[in-house]
């Protein structure tokens, strides 16, 4: 297909491209020939047109027998099902606000002027090399080298674990790949579904799907826009319309509520993770592992001084009122600014900090902050235990005070504890919140317990 240019120029000037043109066009039709002769073909596409005609669960189940081009897939979920088109902008589903311009400034235009080359090639660099180093999940050339792998991948979520192929059609059209195991006949945690977000290079198939499984929950795992089956670009806004699209399908077509579903993001995941429970506050919980609170660090890190001129940052989880869990890989090279020996660098701190400046400011003073950056530190179990230790924290102590004041007042974060107590009291305070919402883990582990 690719060198097919090539072969008609070399045709053309060898002069007798009409001779080879009539000698080669046989060849292609041989793989149709081939197909139409086979039984089993046959019998592959009359229960796809079959499923097409009568999209039921039987017929669903037959087809699922089959691996073959993803975008043949009859859709099983509209956004439009659910949603009505008519209230949505152009892009998608609400993303970010756009921050306010000065009106009636004189230099708002000349500003505009001065900084409109470097909007242009921002421009250029996020639409063309910059987006396929940022998720190179969406290169052709890795998922073609990962084919045997995630082909084997969702014949064991098929085969092993009962799982369910799914494609979903985002208000954006884009069509979204996904993968549903039930157990909800299970035990207790299959009545809780996991909704997984990979990361930049992640698939369902090989992907974080695994974690929540081997605890007996409900999954519900899906590939980014442009990864594997999925079609579509990964930017920002096509993310939050696939990510909008799998609740949907969630909600309305598996029948989970929204308190009985959990958002589960490995690392560049905690974007569309944290745009869903901003969105939908009524979810379970959150929990982000491996994951960053500003994308440009990182970014400047590997690319030049002169390109700093795109940043993304993860706020959208500040909004959420309910549980979080952070996760923070101790070896990790890539949400590190500087290497992985150096922990402190690793992104995932500034996430923990932002979290708990916003809902606890009265407990993060400067000394607290101070007192959490040396628990950070740490290197080892050892370490981290002697910083605790330090200040004799009394666990259960703390978490009445902390129960004690939602119960009284009932009221949206940020919360005011902490503002009658003293400098101690306010250390003891923050270790246990620390401790509560916060592991951190080799890379190489698979999942964390606690």
């Amino acid at each position: 297909y690719y060198s097919s240019p090539l072969l008609l120029c070399y045709l053309y000037r060898k002069g007798n491209s009409l001779w080879h043109s009539l000698l080669l066009s046989p060849f292609p039709s041989l793989s149709g020939w081939g197909r139409w002769r086979n039984s089993e073909y046959q019998q592959f596409i009359s229960i796809l047109e079959e499923t097409r005609k009568n999209h039921t669960p039987s017929n669903k189940k037959k087809l699922a027998c089959y691996d073959f081009d993803f975008s043949h897939w009859p859709a099983d979920f509209s956004w439009e099902e659910v949603s009505n088109p008519k209230l949505l902008s152009k892009a998608g589903v609400s993303l970010l606000k756009p921050e306010p311009k000065l009106r009636g400034a004189a230099d708002s235009v000349l500003n505009s002027l001065r900084t409109l080359p470097c909007h242009i090639v921002s421009f250029l660099i996020a639409h063309s090399f910059g987006r396929r180093i940022l998720y190179p999940g969406s290169v052709y050339l890795l998922q073609r080298a990962m084919r045997p792998m995630l082909q084997q991948g969702q014949a064991r979520l098929i085969e092993e674990c009962e799982g369910q192929r799914n494609k979903l059609v985002a208000c954006d059209g884009n069509e979204i790949d996904t993968m549903f195991v039930d157990r909800r006949r299970g035990g207790l945690h299959g009545q809780t579904l996991v909704i997984c977000c990979e990361g930049n290079a992640g698939f369902y198939e090989v992907g974080c799907m695994n974690t929540p499984l081997e605890g007996g929950y409900s999954v519900l795992g899906w590939n980014h826009p442009g990864f594997a089956g999925s079609t579509g670009v990964p930017f920002p806004q096509n993310e939050a319309n696939a990510m909008d699209v799998v609740i949907q399908f969630a909600v309305h077509k598996l029948g989970f509520q929204l308190s009985d579903i959990m958002v589960y993001a490995w690392s560049i995941g905690g974007f569309t993770a944290s745009w869903a429970v901003m969105s939908y506050p009524e979810i379970q919980a959150l929990v982000l592992d491996a994951s960053f609170d500003d994308l440009l660090p990182l970014a400047l890190k590997v690319m030049p001084d002169s390109w700093n001129f795109v940043t993304q940052t993860l706020e959208f989880f500040l909004r959420y009122q309910g549980p979080v869990l952070l996760i923070r890989r101790t070896k990790d090279e890539i949400i590190t600014t500087t290497g992985p020996e150096d922990i402190m660098s690793n992104r995932g701190n500034n996430l923990l900090l932002k979290l708990l400046q916003f809902r606890y400011p009265k407990v993060m003073t400067d000394d607290g902050v101070r007192a959490i950056r040396a628990w950070l530190a740490a290197s080892n179990h050892v370490e981290e235990a002697a910083v605790y230790s330090s200040y004799e924290v009394d666990d259960d102590w703390c978490v009445s005070v902390l129960q004690s004041y939602k119960t009284e007042r009932d009221v949206f974060f940020p919360w005011s504890v902490g503002k009658t107590m003293n400098y101690l009291m306010e250390f003891i305070l923050v270790f246990v919140l620390l401790s509560k919402g916060f592991v951190h883990c080799p890379l190489d582990a698979p999942f964390c317990q606690r």
